[in-house]
């Protein structure tokens, strides 16, 4: 059988069982502490807390999963054996509250012999069994069944039923939430068949795991402890890339003499064939016997077939759910992912553009099934082909550095591990991989510590403040804002005033006033007490399900108000500003999927009365042209002047057309927000009543904020027309001064600019020819060559031009130049590779001198920069400024 069929002969056997055939959740999952959708059950998950309530009590679907980084991370065997991936697809069949272990298993037995016709006799079952200490009891249930099962076969359960504790046959998604006894399913898929279960659970390819029936019945909680689910559940999970290459090697279990390989179907042949072609290698199937370390040159090949056919796959689903490669969390893992890729097609010497062009293949393979692949294959393409070529640069950079460091030394340090993994993006166990070929080791004990020292320095400027409050269902807030006639002379009651840090808050029992949340800021306004005092609202916080407002009055002032009556005024025209600003995020989020691509998600957001910043997921910089099409798309609907309506549904009943989140947490029911014939969004924020209301809406800025995340700052109505009108008068003035009208201005502009250009490079020549002269002084430390320029005169690039030069001819160790203009300074560190070597890098350097001025500065190993606020800081520093003294106490 091909996969294809295998898929579907899955979902044919279950949809005649009664259940609901559901379309594969995205890769990116709605639990907030998961990477990856890494399980079928995942998006499953607020069923069995009794979150929300299905619509559908039995369901079958072939999930997409990912599993590298976390809990769950399979990245490291990838390509060493033939079985693990870091994407698959999990078949599954689910009961929510309906059937549970009776039904279970006697269906998979009926799948896997009748439909499928695998070898009885070569299957064994799995069932829980806990030890000293581990939670429940023995799964009597489950064994009585298999029990009845193998009798009937005439086979002998005590031979084909074999226990597991809780490390096999009990499973958890994380370390907390569902969980429950499983029972496994084994395929013997040695010659002959005979093992008599001693192979199983012994990762060995010969005996592999093959379903995986797990009984959900109970919860998980963060302090150890177990509690039974509220319903039964049963959650099954099938490696559909197992079965399609057992079906393969065995010719449909006609001949066991090979061993088996999941990358002998047809999900992998036509990735390694093509692998094949351009390599000019033959794919042998060949796989390590023992330690990576002692892997011959032929087997290492055949594992950089297997990691580029599994990674590419991974990078194909994951770019097309709308996850791009970047610097942090998920993004990262899918970066690491990539240079894993492009390290190992360098063993097999392919072409450049190799990663993106094997991905197409992908697409066209696996459309069938799932349509998001064709429609997004050139977007994927794209962002393969950026990502390899970047990577490329730094790769070649960091490989002579490697090289450099390994070739009279049998040890890598730690901190030259972290320059690698810092300055040149190489994974750390990318760069052991490259040692273990050199016969080295790599001090991974260091490279942590650097690793932690700078996650600290990355965390130490983050605060997250928390008001201290009782737990007390009493206290939690309801609502009752949306309607701009209820958010004035509002009468509710005090549950409770609290302080924090000479803050005043009031708690009341509801509020018209929203509490900054979803990206959305507070509202303020006006609070009217008992006795007539009134008290400015300054702004609204959201903490626990409680709205806390902000009053500009001492805490003993308002005590005394607690359990009384108020009447709440929330400043009207504000929110009508606020409400403005997010329905705009709306408005451009469709616009730039329509524009962009489906790709394109929201990344964050934060809402202003009088502008938003956007945040969404895109590979590259947007050009001038395609700012102003999305801005004038938005237009086009504000101008139409479209209806904006809001209704609450239950989640599952949600629109298909529907925007979610993944990562936000939903409950039973949703707001869904929808601009006609537009937008459509799962969202609990205020909006405007139509789009007209909005006026305009101008773009002001687009830029970076991680690789593979943009950021658009915007701003519609008033505070655009304000914008526009700064925007003109300035440029008026600049006609004025040019003498210049608005048609020649740039091309007047442009020929000063070329004009500066020519005077800068006449009055750096002279500069150069006395470059000797710029030298302060010059000391030996360390048998390092240390040059100090003394302070100049002149713009920021031109000192780095010219010191740059003098490093790159006069060859020092270490250079130090320093420089002011406009009352300003600023400092330049350039660093050898033999600097380097003994522990001093322009970063760590620049911040050593900058330290004292209480200035800042940062850059990498070779070169670092930095600025201080005010020159004559930096000439009185300098005065008494000893370079010998300096770098003495900067040994390492």
């Amino acid at each position: 059988m091909k996969s294809n069929e295998i898929r579907q002969s899955f979902l044919n056997f279950f949809e005649s069982k009664g259940h609901r055939i559901v379309d594969s959740s995205s890769l990116l999952p709605e639990t907030p502490n998961l990477l990856f959708t890494n399980a079928g059950m995942n998006p499953f998950v607020p069923y069995f807390l009794g979150e929300r309530c299905p619509q559908y009590k039995r369901i079958a679907d072939a999930q997409k999963c990912i599993r590298a980084g976390g809990k769950h991370n399979d990245l490291e065997e990838v390509g060493f054996d033939t079985y693990h991936h870091t994407f698959f697809e999990m078949l599954g069949n689910w009961s929510l509250g309906d059937y549970f272990k009776e039904e279970a298993i006697l269906w998979a037995w009926e799948l896997l012999t009748q439909v499928w016709h695998f070898p009885k006799e070569r299957l064994y079952a799995t069932v829980y069994r806990p030890e000293m200490g581990e939670p429940a009891n023995f799964d009597e249930e489950a064994y009585v069944l298999w029990e009845k099962i193998f009798l009937a076969e005439g086979m002998d359960p005590s031979v084909h039923i074999l226990m597991g504790s809780k490390k096999d046959n009990f499973w958890m998604m994380s370390d907390t939430g569902p969980c429950g006894p499983c029972s496994e399913i084994h395929m013997d898929l040695t010659p002959e068949g005979d093992t008599q279960g001693r192979w199983v659970n012994q990762e060995d390819a010969r005996c592999m795991e093959i379903w995986n029936l797990v009984f959900m019945q109970y919860n998980a909680l963060p302090n150890g402890t177990f509690e039974l689910l509220k319903n039964k559940f049963v959650d099954t999970g099938m490696g559909f890339e197992r079965i399609a290459g057992m079906f393969s090697t065995t010719q449909n279990f006609k001949d066991f003499s090979r061993t088996p390989s999941n990358y002998d179907s047809d999900l992998f042949t036509p990735l390694l064939r093509q692998l094949e072609q351009w390599s000019g290698y033959k794919y042998g199937g060949r796989i390590a016997a023992g330690s990576q370390d002692t892997i011959d040159a032929d087997t290492l090949r055949d594992c950089a077939f297997r990691i580029i056919a599994d990674h590419v796959r991974t990078l194909t689903f994951a770019i097309a759910d709308g996850i791009l490669p970047g610097n942090e969390g998920r993004h990262y893992v899918l970066r690491r992912i990539i240079r894993r890729a492009i390290l190992f097609g360098q063993k097999l010497n392919l072409p450049n553009g190799f990663f993106a062009d094997l991905s197409h293949i992908v697409s066209q393979h696996m459309c069938g099934f799932f349509k998001e692949l064709l429609k997004r294959s050139e977007t994927i393409k794209t962002v393969l082909n950026n990502e390899e070529q970047a990577f490329k640069i730094t790769l070649q950079k960091g490989l002579h550095l490697f090289e450099k460091w390994t070739c009279d030394s049998a040890y890598l340090s730690g901190d030259q591990a972290f320059l690698l993994y810092d300055t040149y993006g190489f994974p750390l166990d990318l760069t052991q991989l490259m040692a273990k070929e050199k016969r080295i080791t790599v001090d991974t004990t260091q490279f942590n510590v650097c690793m932690h020292e700078q996650k600290g320095r990355s965390k130490a400027a983050l605060k997250k403040t928390t008001i201290a409050l009782q737990e007390n269902d009493s206290l939690k807030t309801h609502f009752v804002g949306y309607n701009l006639s209820d958010c004035t002379g509002y009468e509710s009651t005090i549950n409770d005033c609290v302080q924090d840090t000479n803050v005043s808050y009031v708690i009341t029992a509801s509020t018209p006033f929203y509490a900054e949340k979803g990206g959305q800021m507070g509202d303020s306004g006006r609070i009217i007490f008992q006795d007539g005092t009134a008290g400015e609202i300054v702004n609204t916080r959201y903490q626990n399900q409680i709205i806390l407002h902000q009053v500009a009055l001492p805490y003993s002032k308002i005590i005394k108000y607690q359990h009384t009556p108020v009447i709440l005024s929330v400043d009207i025209e504000r929110r009508k500003h606020i409400s403005n600003h997010h329905t705009a995020t709306h408005l451009l989020h469709w616009a730039l999927r329509k524009i962009l691509g489906q790709h394109v998600q929201q990344a964050g957001s934060w809402v202003q009365a009088d502008q938003f910043r956007f945040d969404f997921s895109h590979f590259e910089k947007l050009s001038e042209a395609t700012i102003a099409d999305v801005e004038r798309l938005c237009c086009e609907k504000v101008f139409e002047n479209l209806p904006i309506s809001t209704f609450e549904v239950p989640f599952d009943q949600k629109p298909n057309d529907c925007l979610a989140f993944f990562g936000d947490k939903y409950g039973d029911m949703v707001r869904v927000v929808q601009i006609l014939n537009c937008s459509k969004e799962l969202c609990g924020g205020t909006h405007a009543t139509r789009t007209g209301d909005l006026g305009i809406l101008k773009i002001k800025q687009e830029s970076a904020v991680a690789a593979g995340v943009r950021r658009i700052e915007a701003t519609v109505g008033v505070h655009a027309m304000q914008y526009i009108h700064t925007y003109i008068t300035c440029v008026r003035q600049l006609e004025k001064m040019m003498d210049c009208p608005l048609q020649k201005l740039q091309e007047r502009l442009q020929l000063l600019q070329q004009q500066k250009i020519e005077v800068e490079k006449r009055y750096q020549q002279v500069l150069q020819k006395t470059s000797s002269q710029l030298v302060a002084e010059t000391v030996t430390c360390n048998t390092l060559c240390c040059v100090r320029f003394a302070l100049q005169s002149v713009d920021a690039h031109m000192l780095k031009n010219l010191s740059k030069q003098y490093f790159n001819e006069q060859k020092p160790d270490i250079l130090c130049s320093f420089g002011e203009q406009a009352q300003k300074g600023f400092v330049f560190v350039f660093c050898s590779g033999k600097a380097i070597q003994k522990g001093f890098t322009a970063a760590a350097l620049i911040q050593r001198l900058l330290q004292p001025l209480g200035a800042n500065g940062g850059g990498k190993a070779d070169f670092a920069s930095g600025g201080v606020k005010r020159s004559i800081d930096l000439e009185c520093y300098l005065q008494t400024f000893s370079l010998g003294k300096f770098f003495n106490e900067s040994k390492v």
